[in-house]
Parts: C-alpha cells; sequence; structure tokens
C-alpha cells in the first residue's frame, strides 16, 4: 500500500510485469497457443513489440469488461478483413474466435457480412483463412446458414 494525496492509503502503482503478466494471462485464455507463438517469434527481432501486444493490447484492451470476448473477437475478425493483408492474424483471430465461443458458423456468417463494407476479395480472403483454422481443427464443413 502506498499513501495518496489525500494522506489515505492507495493500491500500488501498476507497474510494466503487471500489465505482461495480466495481459499473457488473457492472451493465453483467448488465443492459446497461436498467440504464444506470435510473441515468441518476435524475440529475436522486436522483443518491445511482443511485450506491448500483450501488456497493452491484451492487458489493457482486451481485458476491458465493456465487450465480452466473443464480440472482441467478431470485431477483430471483421477490422482484420476489412484491413486486408492480416491473413497470419486471421489465422491467430480465428481460432481466438472458436476458443471464446463463436461457432463456425457465426464466424462463417461475420466474414460473409464483411463482404458488403470491404469488398469480395478481402472477405474471400479472411474465408479462406477461416477455412484453414477450421480444416486443422476438423471443423469442415461448416454447415450453411
Amino acid at each position: 500500500m502506498t499513501t495518496d494525496h489525500t494522506g489515505g492509503e492507495s493500491e500500488p502503482a501498476e507497474t510494466r510485469q503487471d500489465r505482461f503478466d495480466r495481459g499473457m494471462e488473457v492472451l493465453g485464455r483467448v488465443d492459446g497457443e497461436g498467440g504464444r507463438n506470435v510473441i515468441d517469434s518476435l524475440a529475436d527481432v522486436s522483443p518491445e513489440l511482443g511485450h506491448q501486444v500483450v501488456a497493452w493490447a491484451f492487458g489493457e484492451i482486451y481485458d476491458r469488461p465493456g465487450l465480452a470476448p466473443r464480440d472482441r473477437q467478431l470485431v477483430t475478425l471483421g477490422i482484420l478483413t476489412a484491413l486486408g493483408g492480416c491473413e497470419p492474424q486471421l489465422d491467430v483471430h480465428v481460432n481466438a474466435a472458436l476458443n471464446v465461443g463463436l461457432t463456425p458458423e457465426e464466424i462463417v456468417e461475420a466474414l460473409l457480412h464483411a463482404a458488403v463494407y470491404c469488398g469480395m476479395p478481402r472477405a474471400l480472403n479472411a474465408t479462406f483463412a477461416a477455412k484453414r483454422v477450421f480444416a486443422a481443427r476438423g471443423l469442415l464443413p461448416v454447415p450453411s446458414a
């Protein structure tokens, strides 16, 4: 405990390591091994980027209470689809979407919906990324809606 400006006690300030540790817990829960692999792959080129992904993106933003993890993954899938060229990240986040309770049918529907706003080529690329993940997890064929 520390003393705050009013003379009362307050919680100690959160450290860089605290944020990283919380982020690793969230990353493991959401992305599992895929997320850890991304962070590990940065160790020899930009360990600071890996730290920021864990501490800030997962420890600060992803862990906020305002959206459920499944809703965060729907937003993430839509954004990565719209950006285009993010297929390696789509692989990770399609896995994460499945990990937090989205079904393959919901993921496919979200990617189909994205086609209206970001175009067919990007929706196709995202769907093929999802297909790779579904195949690896034994989830093909995906039933039609």
